[in-house]
């Protein structure tokens, strides 16, 4: 399957005024690490494609896109680690979740920002 590059621009764009809108704070990796000790899912919301390219141990995928229609995959009796390729996907990932009622969610930013 292949995504229109119209479409990615789009929806960076989007996320970006999301970003810069309602925030989107990144934590820490220490914080990151700790809540992925506790049990945390961590939760890849980047295309199929680049989670296929490179993706962080153990982590699911779910395109941002998608994630309004598929919350019941995720618990919400864990915390949930967000993450993308930047930190602007995962800011408007973090503030649905919180807003469907995940209590414990927090933006990791990008793969690269992810604990080794």
């Amino acid at each position: 399957m292949t995504i229109d590059p119209w479409t990615v621009a789009a929806l960076g764009a989007v996320a970006f005024v999301l970003f810069k809108r309602f925030g989107g704070k990144r934590v820490s990796p220490i914080v990151v690490k700790q809540k992925i000790e506790a049990g945390a899912k961590v939760l890849d919301v980047r295309s199929p494609e680049e989670f296929r390219g490179g993706a962080y141990p153990g982590a699911v995928n779910i395109p941002v896109q998608s994630l309004a229609g598929r919350l019941a995959e995720l618990p919400k009796d864990r915390p949930i680690v967000v993450y993308c390729a930047s930190g602007g996907r995962s800011a408007v990932a973090a503030r649905l979740l919180a807003q469907a009622g995940y209590a414990d969610v927090v933006n990791a930013g990008g793969l690269g920002d992810m604990p080794r």
